[in-house]
């Protein structure tokens, strides 16, 4: 498994600096990773939305007896996310920010609270987009992403996996 972790991180790391070099005049290497990883786990979350919204959950309530989800609210937090929230800490901690010395535990822990902000921020946002704005789920779901995005970075960036420099 260990040998799996490594290839893994290392292949990641090739393919992603492999594009590196257009964006290194004005974008720092672990912003691009970060840009890289999230946009490409962002990308993978939409998709896994796109397909429990529609084909999961047929764009129907989901009764789960104690409480009644609206389907695009269910795509997000009974399907995408249970996907997402692995591969954004693996990413994150191996890809983006290895150099942080917080261990293990508490980074995921971090993680963890920076994720339910964002989760918190996704559901206001797709309550807006679609109930008082009137847009469809999954374009709804794409603006999220753009606020999402910003919190998330900025919160990982300087509390879930800061440097150990900065913990001084």
């Amino acid at each position: 498994m260990i040998k799996l972790h490594h290839w893994l991180k290392r292949t990641i790391l090739q393919v992603v600096d492999f594009f590196y070099p257009p964006f290194k005049s004005f974008m720092p290497l672990q912003t691009f990773r970060y840009a890289a990883c999230g946009g490409g786990n962002t990308a993978f979350g939409i998709f896994l939305y796109f397909i429990a919204y529609n084909y999961i959950f047929e764009k129907q309530i989901v009764d789960l007896g104690f409480v009644a989800l609206s389907p695009y609210i269910a795509a997000e937090y009974l399907f995408a996310i249970w996907i997402t929230f692995p591969l954004g800490f693996y990413l994150s901690r191996y890809v983006v920010f290895p150099e942080s010395e917080i261990k293990k535990g508490i980074q995921l822990f971090r993680y963890f609270l920076t994720v339910a902000g964002a989760v918190t921020i996704k559901y206001l946002l797709l309550k807006l987009f679609i109930e008082v704005f009137g847009w469809y789920p999954t374009p709804a779901n794409m603006a999220t992403s753009v606020f999402v995005i910003a919190f998330s970075y900025v919160s990982q960036r300087f509390f879930s996996f800061k440097a150990a420099a900065e913990l001084k």
